[in-house]
């Protein structure tokens, strides 16, 4: 283990600048994860160690997370891992997987930026027109990340979060679509729902 770790460190080395960073980058994780030196942590390592590539390759360390890419699709991690390690030095398909992953990551990583920036312009628009109560419902809403409430809020969930009555609740709901801040999901069973404007009628 000790020689094959010494050997693999030595052509991490010398391989940067060699060969296109993200080849790389989806060798380095192959070859370590092959070696598989500890009993656990490999994978975080072997991630870790691929963008330390790609990193190399830009000049400054990469703004995407390959974790978060491949945690949406682990299955298929681990079965390309599987199939490729036992290929006898054939990586041309792990190579097309992992360079696809690294797009993915960049995909996820623009939404959460586009997703940051679309937060910080609707606080500056509406933010000196909501109340307490409001304020404290949009923040939820918007802690639920950029895919939103699941379902949407209606006056149920607004009276949960804001501790108010229900007609409160459908008040404050009405106001903030009168505001723009909302928008109606079509209509489902007997209660309205909305979701933010930032995540659209889906």
């Amino acid at each position: 283990m000790p020689r094959e770790m010494a050997k693999f460190i030595d052509w991490f080395n010398a391989s940067n600048n060699q060969i296109p960073g993200v080849v790389r980058a989806a060798i380095a994780h192959l070859y370590f994860e092959s070696i598989h030196p500890f009993g656990d942590g490999n994978g975080r390592i072997g991630r870790a160690i691929s963008e330390k590539a790609l990193s190399q390759e830009l000049g400054r360390p990469v703004i995407f997370s390959l974790s978060t890419a491949i945690q949406l699709k682990k299955k298929e991690y681990y079965s390309e891992l599987s199939i490729s390690s036992h290929c006898d030095l054939e990586v041309t398909r792990w190579i097309k997987y992992f360079v696809n992953t690294v797009y993915q990551a960049q995909l996820v990583a623009k939404k959460k930026i586009q997703f940051i920036f679309d937060k910080t312009k609707f606080w500056n628009c509406y933010e000196h027109m909501l109340n307490e109560r409001q304020e404290k419902v949009i923040a939820r809403m918007f802690e639920a990340g950029e895919s939103g409430f699941i379902g949407g809020i209606n006056a149920s969930k607004y009276m949960s979060i804001a501790k108010c009555s229900k007609a409160t609740a459908t008040r404050d709901l009405s106001e903030l679509f009168g505001y723009g801040c909302l928008i109606k999901l079509p209509a489902r069973g007997r209660s309205t729902r909305y979701v933010l404007t930032i995540h659209g009628p889906n």
